[in-house]
């Protein structure tokens, strides 16, 4: 059967494995930092005894953290993710095939539920600009307002009617669940990590394009005939763009949230 996993093509990623196998851990034993920890707990050996020590501490500042956070904390949902895995195993490092089979069933989790319940789905209705923060040098400072050129071709395209929404969903789950090494088409998942709504532009060879319009801190999913592509976006007001050879499905994400 034919291997649908997501595959992660992020140079960022890549290169902070590689600093996390070169970090000088020396002092782990003093750090209050759970990132830092559970890098140590990914990159040490089984039997290095700092284990024993820095597994149930870093356990237990997970979850005070959650404890002690806000609603409104995105990296609550994190950190119960990797205390779940923490609490089972020696350290949340996971194989690609592990990571990308947890994409897919969440994927086809989700789109099961829109076409079991297309009448509960929420209308997206963006505003016309966006608020863009960054990590301000002064506390609470704020940027201008980017304006959103794309505002109108957002709400276009997002405003499906529940035919073509249900057509799209029954093409992404086959998609998703197809056995056929020789399918024409994949599935390619877009995940928004930014503060701003994004349409991400998918341009092949001669008329073969698509859009995808993403909203901020969402993904969405499109399935492309298989080939080389150009990728672009206007990510809060930064050009992005990479050239693709979608040949089997793929995640790209774009962006990062400011706060």
């Amino acid at each position: 059967m034919k291997k649908l996993f997501f595959i992660i093509l992020s140079t960022v990623f890549v290169s902070l494995s590689a600093q996390n196998r070169n970090k000088d851990y020396k002092n782990i034993l003093q750090s209050k930092n759970i990132y830092e920890i559970n890098a140590f707990l990914r990159d040490a050996h089984p039997d290095d005894p700092r284990r024993s020590v820095l597994r149930p501490k870093v356990l237990g500042m997970m979850k005070e953290y959650i404890k002690n956070a806000e609603g409104s904390d995105r990296k609550v949902k994190e950190m119960q993710e990797m205390l779940a895995i923490l609490s089972r195993r020696a350290s949340t490092k996971i194989t690609f095939e592990e990571m990308n089979a947890n994409i897919k069933q969440k994927q086809i989790a989700r789109y099961q539920a829109e076409l079991n319940s297309p009448q509960t789905l929420i209308k997206y209705t963006p505003s016309t600009t966006q608020n863009v923060y960054v990590t301000p040098t002064v506390a609470n400072a704020k940027l201008p307002v980017i304006a959103n050129t794309e505002a109108d071709e957002f709400n276009m395209l997002m405003a499906s009617n529940p035919v073509e929404h249900k057509n799209k969903t029954v093409k992404i789950l086959n998609s998703l669940f197809d056995n056929d090494p020789n399918a024409k088409e994949c599935i390619v998942m877009i995940e928004n990590k930014s503060d701003c709504n994004i349409i991400v532009r998918i341009e092949g060879v001669g008329n073969i394009k698509y859009r995808l319009a993403i909203p901020a801190h969402e993904n969405n999913s499109v399935v492309v005939e298989k080939g080389n592509y150009l990728l672009t976006s206007l990510v809060c007001g930064s050009q992005y763009a990479s050239q693709k050879s979608i040949l089997k499905p793929l995640m790209v994400a774009l962006g990062s949230a400011s706060k």
